[in-house]
């Protein structure tokens, strides 16, 4: 278990990887009684799935993912849809914080490689939401600077041309196979890690290093765990 080279970088995936993305809490509660219990959890599954699918089209700013994916799931469950529910979600990211362990692991591994984030977040969000993890980052890539959302391969070969790096020259860090990895996969990134938190299947076919601890990944470094 590990890797055997040092990368150039280590890039990660941020929202729900090393951010607690907290977007079904935001929207419980933006909603309120107006999610009734016998349909919340359709319309959070539903609101995912279209959330991806509204990352697949044209670019469109994040916000906009945001308050077409909720209402295509409220006009799936028979609920009304407001654009202030979806601004008010939208506003919440930017303050949630890192899951437990994540700055003391980034902070551990950043001493001894640069790290890098590729996220779907606009560049305002992304920027704030970097300096939540209070960790060292030598580069931020936004959706908004690339102009595409992950999964799309364009993403990855942005960050490739941005990076100055070939392929085998990283290691990309995500807990989503649906979003990362299997484009990281297909990119030709053989060294990857899944931070398996529990919210997908572990595709271990697409060849990574599965933890379920985020103080695991400095040790696949030959580091000491923070």
């Amino acid at each position: 278990m590990g890797f055997d080279v040092k990368p150039k970088f280590v890039t990660f995936d941020m929202n729900g990887t090393l951010i607690k993305f907290s977007i079904n809490d935001a929207m419980r509660e933006v909603l309120g009684d107006r999610l009734p219990t016998e349909v919340a959890d359709d319309y959070l599954r539903i609101c995912k799935a279209y959330r991806i699918d509204e990352c697949t089209g044209a670019y469109q700013p994040f916000h906009q993912v945001v308050a077409r994916s909720m209402a295509r799931a409220s006009h799936a469950v028979g609920l009304e849809y407001r654009e202030d529910d979806a601004r008010a979600v939208y506003e919440r990211i930017p303050t949630w914080g890192p899951h437990p362990g994540v700055t003391e692991a980034l902070n551990r591994l950043a001493e001894e490689v640069p790290l890098v984030i590729i996220t779907n977040s606009d560049t305002a969000h992304a920027v704030r939401l970097a300096e939540n993890l209070k960790a060292p980052f030598e580069v931020v890539i936004s959706a908004e600077e690339m102009g595409v959302y992950k999964p799309r391969l364009r993403a990855f070969e942005y960050m490739f041309d941005k990076l100055g790096v070939t392929p085998d020259e990283l290691v990309h860090v995500s807990a989503s196979p649906m979003y990362d990895l299997r484009s990281a996969a297909i990119m030709g990134i053989n060294n990857k890690v899944y931070v398996d938190r529990g919210w997908e299947h572990d595709e271990h076919w697409l060849g990574y290093e599965r933890i379920t601890d985020i103080a695991d990944l400095p040790v696949l470094f030959g580091l000491p765990r923070p």
